[in-house]
């Protein structure tokens, strides 16, 4: 029982670091109230952050460029340059809280090295533009139309004070002249720490991590249980590979889960209540499982028939609900057919190697049952006989 208490201990710290190691992505981690993004980029530079989405079809990009640690007293600016990594010629979004604490979005070419920071149209349309000021936080909304020669191009951010509704220059040391990196709206790729297709890479990942879990290591577990405890020689060396292979599969499933959560999260409005609603019951369901282990009573206590009853039933059903949401899952992905062949493949290849280790166990449980049988009516004609001679014995000597 301690080791086992042991086992999923290290199974729950495995779970522990690998959501402290997720949440270190900042831009993954933010969510806005009512936009959501494919692709995030944690900029070098200035505590920014670029979110956006291509629309192939509308050839446009529909981007959030987020700068944190700011003041109402300072602008903030963000732009594109497909002339090189500089100020010059980078056509711009900025913004400002005017003197009427009220913030404000305009676009500005940067023709100079002393740009006038007025508002002035660009060399690409901006169908939509907006500014938000919250919690030392400018965010600036835009929809860009723009070519595909401009896809993948130079990025370029910067910040500096305001004075009377008026934007000064910008600090000429540090952050400041280092706040330039590449973009491809396209890939999702960025100079800074990009998310990719930040997205897309969180469903592949809970997608995996889920699959893995649920619907591999778990079947794999309830395999092991099942089939080696027939040889005595594997006791109770089963129990403990059982137990490691279920907490593993429990920690990474959880993990999956929680990639899921958050996936819902930061998806307003797309909602998939069959795949939600079974994947809650998983892990409340994988989480009794984990507790029963602690609860497990010893061989002759008189409840371990309902024990085994419950933790025999519950584990199926996982297994069962498992491999439908990971079917599910992969409608909702829509991944390349490859991945689904593969699973299924790794299903038909665990059902064979259960079918012949059941048809095995029973020629096991039937052999020794025979064997038992043969050794009782040997014992039972031995008795009988001596039984037999002795009474005669005794009559004789009488």
């Amino acid at each position: 029982m301690e080791k086992t208490r042991k086992l999923v201990l290290f199974s729950c710290l495995l779970l522990v670091s690998f959501l402290a190691s997720s949440s270190a992505q900042t831009c993954l981690n933010h969510s806005f109230s009512n936009r959501q993004y494919a692709n995030c980029s944690d900029l070098p530079a200035l505590n920014c952050f670029l979110h956006w989405t291509y629309d192939e079809a509308a050839g446009t990009v529909e981007v959030a460029f987020r700068h944190t640690g700011t003041t109402s007293s300072r602008w903030s600016a963000w732009g594109i340059n497909p002339s090189g990594p500089s100020m010059l010629n980078t056509q711009a979004l900025v913004a400002y809280v005017n003197s009427s604490g009220i913030p404000h979005a305009f676009t500005t070419s940067i023709d100079s090295m002393s740009p006038s920071m007025q508002q002035s149209a660009l060399s690409f349309q901006v169908p939509s533009l907006s500014a938000e000021f919250e919690n030392n936080e400018m965010r600036i909304f835009a929809v860009m139309r723009i070519s595909e020669s401009l896809l993948a191009t130079n990025q370029v951010w910067q910040e500096g004070p305001v004075s009377n509704d008026q934007l000064m220059i910008h600090p000429t040391s540090g952050d400041n002249m280092q706040s330039t990196a590449s973009v491809n709206f396209l890939t999702g790729q960025s100079g800074g720490t990009s998310s990719g297709s930040s997205r897309t890479r969180r469903r592949n990942v809970h997608g995996v991590l889920n699959t893995v879990s649920w619907g591999i290591l778990m079947p794999l577990g309830a395999i092991t249980a099942r089939y080696m405890k027939v040889f005595k020689s594997a006791d109770p060396a089963w129990f403990y590979l059982h137990v490691v292979c279920q907490t593993s599969a429990y920690a990474v499933g959880v993990a999956g889960w929680a990639t899921g959560i958050r996936l819902g999260s930061d998806s307003a409005g797309v909602t998939h209540n069959p795949h939600r609603n079974i994947g809650i019951t998983l892990f409340c369901l994988g989480t009794l499982q984990v507790f029963a282990l602690l609860l497990r009573p010893n061989k002759d206590h008189k409840y371990r028939l309902y024990w085994n009853i419950y933790h025999h039933s519950v584990g199926y059903a996982v297994i069962i609900l498992s491999i439908i949401n990971i079917f599910d899952g992969f409608d909702i992905l829509k991944p390349d057919d490859h991945w689904e062949r593969i699973y299924i493949g790794i299903l038909i290849f665990l059902g064979v190697v259960a079918t012949l280790l059941e048809g095995f166990t029973w020629y096991i449980v039937l052999r020794r049952k025979n064997r038992g049988s043969d050794t009782d009516k040997r014992s039972h004609s031995i008795n009988g006989a001596n039984g037999v001679n002795g009474f005669g014995a005794r009559g004789q000597d009488v």
